[in-house]
């Protein structure tokens, strides 16, 4: 068992020095994209990536506040009368987040993200009844938010029963009162999304087989497909058993 852990070991050094290499040649030709947006619905492993890719590229990371959310737990544990005050906090902190990066204009970052400021409509629209919506949309309109256009979006996509399958593995105890049918509302509301979304180049990825968290082989091929971008969408459908 040693040898083998230790062989494994050296696998994923290797591996770690192979993207060095890929990401130092990608930047030197000019063909890095700057800022980056990591999406998709709760259990996907967005932020998970988010961190690799901050790490693989050195960047700074801007996650969203889940943890730092008071009404999130009563949100999942009691529902819509919780909607209104959980949603405008992700609103307003996220708003904040975007108004403190650096120059705000962000030319010449480079930055990962594991949120799209735009998204959060989708959520208002899911939770919201039609008063706290048009309540909502008024502070947001009002806010006059102007968010920058990432460089790539990474839409992370799975079968509901596969994120509630994660979200209960990964045992965080404000997740344990999510639904199954609002994990299928919300994968169905980011398929909607991202079907018409054209601000940005696009790669979308079936994430339902893969782990970035803990398979060195499944992110060097995610990076892969990132330093190959080109054009505003692409498709990125791997076959975890050939990786």
């Amino acid at each position: 068992m040693a040898a083998e852990a230790l062989q494994a070991q050296e696998n994923n050094l290797h591996i770690a020095g192979q993207l060095a290499r890929k990401v130092a040649q990608a930047a030197n030709a000019g063909r890095l994209p700057g800022f980056i947006t990591v999406e998709g619905p709760i259990g996907v492993g967005k932020t998970t990536l988010a961190k690799r890719l901050a790490q693989a590229f050195d960047y700074p990371l801007l996650l969203e506040p889940v943890t730092e959310n008071p009404f999130l737990d009563r949100f999942y544990a009691e529902g819509s009368r919780h909607a209104l005050p959980t949603q405008l906090f992700f609103l307003l902190h996220r708003a904040r987040q975007v108004a403190d990066m650096p120059g705000n204009d962000l030319v010449g970052r480079n930055l990962i993200a594991d949120f799209l400021l735009e998204k959060d409509r989708l959520f208002a629209r899911l939770t919201l009844d039609d008063a706290e919506y048009a309540l909502y949309e008024q502070i947001y309109d009002n806010l006059q938010l102007n968010p920058p256009k990432p460089d790539l979006v990474i839409y992370l996509q799975a079968p509901a029963e596969i994120l509630d399958s994660r979200v209960r593995g990964r045992g965080l105890a404000l997740e344990q009162n999510i639904k199954l049918d609002y994990l299928q509302a919300l994968a169905d509301s980011y398929t909607e999304f991202f079907h018409y979304y054209d601000s940005a180049p696009l790669l979308v990825v079936n994430a339902a087989e893969i782990d970035f968290a803990h398979n060195h082989q499944h992110f060097e091929a995610l990076l892969e497909q990132v330093l190959q971008m080109e054009g505003t969408r692409q498709f990125f459908n791997p076959n975890s058993t050939l990786l």
